[in-house]
């Protein structure tokens, strides 16, 4: 039997439309970048999220049998991860990012370890510079992946710092117990190893449109990360800053880090206000609580821009916090840290 053959349209953020005919057993991505339509994508295989989008008309399902990071509300609620999706009708999709963000493409580098630096009672510093001739470019908050040496091991990370700080790179790695780039960051690296890093990969980034709005940033752990090189991205830009609201916490106040670097911050951006927060041992100056419980009424407006990045059911909490306050969920953006062992 002939396959049947459907009209898929992606409406960008920035209002560019693209449409392409794919068959009912293709998946859309795969049939997206053959008519050269630029998306963001990395693992093609339903476990980074990398493609997410909303579908806004027609129907869509995942392949049969596919394996999908989404939760099954997500998935209710009409997201859809492209690399496992296939048209059944004619559809639409809703793209949280412009029509040029995909056409950056990921490459392989080789950077210098520059130094590795224990900030935390399980958090290092890794800073890495890239070799000469080497080079890549990245939005605040988009991931790379680093072939950890001797393990045989890739481990992805954000960047903590900007494409302004380029060819230096700073990563927060968070140490686990028998973890690869744990082990090789405490035993084994050394200044000027090299290393094989690729990237940028993920739709986690800052939105460049949005930039004027009120922000909120919800950050957990090692997830401070990415929301350290957005606001710095928002501090480098020219004209008026937005206010913006950190809420950043850890388990304990041997788990906190980059303290002084968020203080130097807040001295440089005024409209800049960072609540500190531990789960337990609360000391003076730290809130008692998750960075969820340190959101209040009157810190959203409908225009808010919210980040969030951290375990799952931290940003599933603020994610609903931040609609209770007023958010549009439209405006909420977030990126789940998974640990790998």
């Amino acid at each position: 039997m002939k396959e049947q053959m459907h009209q898929v349209t992606l409406n960008f953020a920035d209002g560019v439309s693209r449409s392409f005919s794919v068959t009912s057993q293709n998946s859309i991505l795969d049939a997206a970048l053959q008519a050269e339509i630029p998306l963001l994508y990395q693992c093609r295989s339903g476990s980074c999220s990398s493609c997410i989008a909303q579908l806004s008309e027609g129907d869509a399902v995942t392949r049969q049998g596919a394996s999908s990071t989404l939760l099954a509300s997500e998935y209710a609620a009409g997201q859809r991860l492209l690399c496992l999706c296939q048209a059944q009708s004619d559809c639409t999709f809703e793209l949280g990012y412009g029509s040029e963000v995909g056409s950056s493409t990921a490459r392989e580098v080789n950077v210098f370890v520059d130094s590795v630096e224990r900030i935390a009672s399980n958090v290092m510093r890794l800073v890495v510079e890239l070799a000469d001739g080497d080079w890549l470019d990245f939005r605040p908050g988009q991931f790379m992946q680093i072939d950890v040496p001797g393990y045989g091991a890739v481990r992805s990370y954000s960047p903590s710092s900007t494409a302004v700080d380029l060819p230096k790179m700073e990563f927060l790695v968070r140490l686990l117990p028998g973890g690869a780039m744990s082990g090789y960051l405490e035993e084994r690296a050394a200044s000027e190893d090299v290393l094989t890093l690729s990237g940028p990969y993920g739709a986690f980034f800052l939105r460049e449109e949005k930039r004027r709005a009120p922000h909120i940033f919800v950050a957990g752990g090692t997830g401070l990360a990415p929301i350290l090189s957005m606001i710095d991205a928002l501090r480098q830009g020219s004209g008026r800053k937005p206010p913006m609201l950190l809420s950043f916490g850890c388990a304990v106040p041997d788990a906190l880090f980059c303290l002084d670097g968020i203080e130097l911050r807040q001295q440089w951006l005024p409209s800049l206000e960072a609540r500190i927060c531990v789960d337990r041992e609360p000391r003076e100056g730290l809130l008692h609580g998750s960075p969820v419980s340190a959101l209040r009424e009157g810190d959203v407006s409908a225009e808010t821009v919210a980040y969030l990045c951290g375990p799952q059911p931290m940003i599933n909490a603020a994610t609903a916090r931040l609609i209770e306050l007023g958010a549009d969920p439209a405006n909420i953006f977030a990126e789940q840290f998974v640990p790998s062992n």
